[in-house]
């Protein structure tokens, strides 16, 4: 069962762009980078609804292992055979957090991650939200060479991935 989660729809897309607007203020992406990852895979972007109101997003997909895209890229197009599933963003207002919203849609971004052929899932953590993703079954992985690319997020970004069973 989704509860309020259901899949992003292009009529989403200005509803999506406020919520990261407040959400993730110090990591800006252009309103393109949010419409390309829909179009490249939808079954990955999902809203989290309240009263017909967007107040959660996820953006998803599959990509390559130990490479995450920089912060406000387009991808051009995703990788065949995709290494990892990647989750992009995950963004849900402060009046909806605590309520669930976050912790239900890690299980529906593995199924996807499932069904894509993924071995596992990836991701950066940025704004404080690794001990969100470690209570997942997310592990912190040192790659000394994202290191640069991590710090252009912020100091605390973190490489992370689950291995999918």
């Amino acid at each position: 069962m989704m509860g309020n989660w259901r899949p992003m729809r292009p009529d989403d897309l200005a509803a999506v762009e406020t919520i990261a607007d407040r959400v993730h203020e110090a990591y800006p992406e252009d309103p393109a980078v949010f419409a390309e990852r829909l179009r490249l895979w939808p079954e990955g972007c999902l809203v989290y609804e309240r009263d017909g109101v967007p107040i959660a997003y996820v953006l998803s997909h599959p990509g390559h292992a130990f490479a995450p895209p920089p912060l406000n890229s387009l991808l051009g197009a995703l990788p065949e055979p995709p290494t990892t599933y990647y989750i992009h963003d995950l963004a849900l207002l402060p009046e909806t957090r605590g309520q669930g919203a976050g912790s239900a849609v890690v299980d529906l971004l593995l199924d996807s991650a499932r069904r894509a052929g993924c071995p596992d899932v990836s991701l950066v953590a940025v704004n404080g939200s690794t001990g969100f993703w470690s209570r997942h079954g997310f592990r912190s992985v040192d790659v000394p060479e994202l290191a640069e690319k991590l710090r252009s997020y912020d100091d605390d970004a973190c490489y992370m991935i689950r291995p999918l069973d």
